[in-house]
């Protein structure tokens, strides 16, 4: 691989890197304690826009995490950012929750279902037929689509949830237009991570456990990549992918002594 600069910056997917089914992978604890106490900047991403970043740091702490609130960035986040830098003060629909809301209200966004300028999807624990149906209405009216991520199926302890992927594919079928999806795997998710980092691409490494949506969205972005085996993606799938990752390591436990 291209020989890099030392890593100063870091980057690190939520589920299946620091955290498994509610529970801290071993190692997660003392890496981000690691961080904390050299100050070390870092950001913990993760394409869920369900919660806020204080409900998320809230609930990696009582997973035994302590992620400051300033150090998470989300879908919903980095969805705020993308559209209040493409149309300033503008309008949403929204399908979605505190996460979203919160992140568009804070951008100075109007939340409307009458003539907005975009149509926004994110994920919620509820998905409703009736705001689908105003979605796809409002689309074939002439609003924006967008949607923060597109992942097609979310986690539960019963079993797979449709998530805001599957969902974004009903309204295409219905009115024929693709949403433009910020979330990972699209490398603006890692830039805009970058720029509330402050950190450069060649100095910053991505920790992931999925190779089509972190490790791919790290490569395209220009980061050091880094795959872990705690999560999606098996060691034996990543001969399938055409691109690799920087480094392969079984877990987070392993990168402790390059922070």
């Amino acid at each position: 691989m291209t020989e890099r600069r030392p890593i100063e910056y870091w980057l690190s997917d939520m589920d299946g890197v620091l955290v498994h089914e509610g529970r801290p992978v071993p190692g997660a604890e003392e890496f981000i304690r690691r961080l904390s106490a050299s100050g070390t900047p870092f950001l913990v991403l993760t394409n869920n826009s369900i919660y806020t970043r204080r409900d998320l740091s809230a609930r990696l702490a009582a997973a035994g995490l302590q992620v400051p609130a300033e150090s998470i960035w989300t879908s919903a986040l980095a969805t705020a950012r993308f559209l209040a830098d493409q149309r300033p003060g503008g309008s949403a629909y929204v399908i979605g929750e505190a996460g979203l809301t919160t992140a568009l209200h804070q951008s100075d966004f109007v939340l409307t279902d009458i003539d907005p300028d975009y149509v926004v999807l994110g994920e919620t624990r509820t998905y409703s037929f009736s705001q689908i149906t105003r979605a796809i209405r409002l689309i074939e009216g002439g609003a924006r689509f967008v949607a923060t991520n597109p992942d097609p199926v979310g986690p539960s302890p019963e079993g797979s949830l449709p998530a805001c992927g599957a969902v974004a594919a009903m309204i295409t079928r219905a009115t024929g237009v693709e949403p433009y999806f910020v979330g990972k795997p699209n490398p603006l998710m890692m830039r805009t991570a970058l720029n509330v980092v402050g950190g450069h691409s060649e100095c910053t490494a991505m920790i992931g456990d999925r190779m089509d949506t972190d490790v791919v969205a790290g490569i395209e972005a220009g980061l050091e990549t880094i795959l872990v085996l705690t999560g999606v993606t098996r060691e034996e799938e990543i001969a399938r992918f055409p691109f690799r990752p920087s480094r392969v390591v079984p877990s987070i436990a392993d990168l402790i002594d390059l922070v």
